[in-house]
């Protein structure tokens, strides 16, 4: 034990557990619910580490974890080793510089599984289809039936259920536009559109 506790706290792991513990008191905090583990990223996340998608606290902590335990096994191995003084302070100076180089390479390999569990951005919300055109697939829509497919921003297509007011024609193939969503029936109020005022045609 008294060797552990030498390793973490000589050089060069002290240098890593100071950086341990800030993460295991940010860790505290994000149990106790003070603060969110995406509380500090930046727009880019892990990105800009060249980690991959996760938040920079995710990354960071392995980062720093990992880096933490090869300089403590680091340090302990020298310990053992009899060297002189001089050579094992060399050594360890080299430790300093090369643990987190090994973490970081460690790191983006834990972090790869991880990446699936942090979208970059959020899911889709049926409120993006506001404002959006669509193409009519059923033979009618009125106040109570009707489904029309929609684009999404990423290509993708979604059926949904539209209704409209009044007794405009709005038949198999025809374009409307979906102008509000009802949260209560799950719709959108549809009314029928020209494209031929649409600027972007």
């Amino acid at each position: 034990m008294d060797e552990f506790i030498g390793a973490a706290l000589g050089f060069p792991t002290v240098v890593f557990t100071a950086g341990l513990v800030v993460v295991l008191g940010f860790w505290l905090l994000v149990l106790c619910g003070i603060s969110e583990h995406d509380g500090f990223d930046a727009p880019v996340g892990s990105a800009a580490w060249g980690i991959g998608c996760v938040p920079v606290a995710v990354s960071a902590s392995l980062l720093i974890a990992v880096a933490w335990f090869l300089s403590l096994s680091g340090s302990v191995l020298l310990a053992r080793t009899g060297w002189p003084g001089a050579l094992v302070n060399a050594l360890g100076a080299a430790l300093l510089f090369a643990s987190p180089f090994a973490s970081w390479h460690a790191t983006r390999l834990l972090v790869r599984p991880l990446a699936k569990l942090f979208p970059d951005e959020p899911g889709p919300s049926r409120l993006d289809f506001v404002g959006q055109t669509c193409v009519v697939r059923t033979g009618r829509v009125d106040a109570g039936f009707g489904q029309a497919e929609v684009a999404a921003s990423d290509g993708s297509t979604a059926l949904v259920q539209v209704r409209q007011h009044g007794s405009d024609p709005l038949t198999l193939g025809s374009t409307a536009l979906l102008y509000a969503y009802d949260d209560a029936g799950e719709f959108f109020w549809a009314a029928p559109f020209d494209e031929a005022l649409d600027p972007r045609s």
